[in-house]
């Protein structure tokens, strides 16, 4: 995406990852600091303009659009009207700073706790965005949330101070400049120890939006990359993962998807998700690092330790972490391997044949690659260059 001033303002270029969103889902996305109502007077007086055009709220955008809005968005996010904060109880405000590993005068980090909810919803009351009243500022307001972590899911969490902050540091975000490193446990151990899981997501069918599915023919493109850094005979492994976008419980169904469930997880792996013994049954996907671009310059960089679950199973695996913290050279991306495309193929077959056995000889659930598009859906890792594989226990 990129931006550019022009006679309205500012002008962007929807970018692929926000294909077929409907526009106030994009300004929600990458102008979080904008107000609703102040997005709907721009759309009502034709300050917003998609290829030249008025555009609706809940029109849908399109790759390679032109898209056009006032140039000072970010003095308008700080303009907007303040609340008072909410009153918080003495355990409420001690669990907010407990958990802040990172402080200065634009962001406040957090190490999430697995269990907490980011967000409000329906039925919950505790979480995240209510405990960040903690941290209000008579200057700057309410801080405000820039990314969201699945509430199983623990690590760090990035909140700005201000509304122009937070506008600021989505860019790095939509932009893909933003780093994040998560680390996993899994069922068994992927044949290919390091590439690229390219396989899109929508949200499945009947599931009320709480589920994503993998959909080679309707879905958004979703792309993860992920190293093998130690396995436990071949029961499991412990791996490193790297998002290349931001799509709902992504990590999550992308490594259900090539048949290695994360740890714990049985909304993606179901009964096939839990070790046996001592390893706990809460989900393994820890949020380890964020890098991204500071408000004042330079990179804010920051790690959170594990939670307590997550250390002991890592223990009790005999995983060192002292290797996926190592330093490394980026990877180099390069085409799919012959063994990435046979392994994609086998776990899509078994798939079908769970179904069919499932369900009779009923053809399989839309969007789901089928074996005429064999070639096309299984893009699932490619084999960078890199140096000796991790060393393997128990084989």
């Amino acid at each position: 995406m990129t931006g550019a001033k022009d006679k309205g303002g500012l002008s962007q270029y929807i970018a692929r990852d926000d294909d077929g969103i409907r526009l106030d889902r994009w300004f929600k996305r990458h102008k979080p600091g904008i107000p609703h109502a102040l997005l709907a007077r721009w759309l009502r007086t034709g300050l917003v303009r998609l290829d030249g055009a008025r555009a609706a709220a809940d029109t849908r955008i399109a790759k390679g659009q032109s898209l056009s809005f006032p140039a000072d968005i970010d003095a308008a996010a700080d303009a907007r009207p303040r609340r008072a904060p909410r009153p918080l109880s003495a355990e409420e405000t001690a669990l907010a700073e407990a958990m802040v590993i990172h402080s200065d005068e634009h962001a406040i980090i957090l190490n999430k706790m697995p269990g907490l909810a980011t967000q409000g919803g329906s039925g919950t009351t505790a979480h995240v965005d209510r405990l960040l009243d903690a941290f209000f500022d008579e200057q700057k307001g309410r801080p405000k949330l820039v990314h969201r972590l699945d509430k199983d899911t623990s690590g760090v969490l990035l909140v700005a101070r201000s509304p122009g902050a937070a506008a600021k540091f989505s860019r790095s975000f939509s932009g893909r400049t933003a780093r994040k490193i998560y680390w996993a446990i899994v069922i068994g151990v992927p044949d290919i120890d390091e590439g690229e899981i390219d396989l899109p997501l929508s949200k499945q069918p009947g599931s009320g939006g709480e589920k994503m599915h993998v959909d080679a023919e309707n879905g958004q493109s979703a792309r993860t990359r992920y190293r093998v850094i130690e396995r436990a005979g071949n029961s499991a492994a412990f791996v490193e993962l790297m998002p290349l976008t931001g799509r709902t419980h992504q990590l999550r169904v992308h490594m259900a998807a090539i048949g290695h469930p994360i740890v714990g997880d049985g909304k993606y792996g179901g009964k096939a998700a839990f070790l046996t013994g001592s390893i706990s049954r809460k989900l393994h996907l820890h949020a380890r690092r964020l890098r991204i671009d500071h408000v004042e310059g330079g990179k804010l960089d920051a790690t959170a330790p594990l939670p307590q679950h997550f250390a002991e199973s890592i223990a009790s695996l005999g995983f060192d972490t002292a290797l996926a913290d190592a330093p490394r050279a980026e990877p180099v991306a390069a085409p799919p391997g012959t063994k990435a495309r046979a392994h994609a193929k086998a776990v899509r077959k078994a798939r079908r044949g769970e179904r069919t056995r499932r369900g009779g000889d009923a053809p399989p659930p839309k969007g789901r690659p089928t074996k005429s598009r064999d070639k096309s859906a299984s893009k699932l890792g490619s084999k960078p260059a890199r140096g000796p594989s991790p060393k393997g226990r128990g084989r």
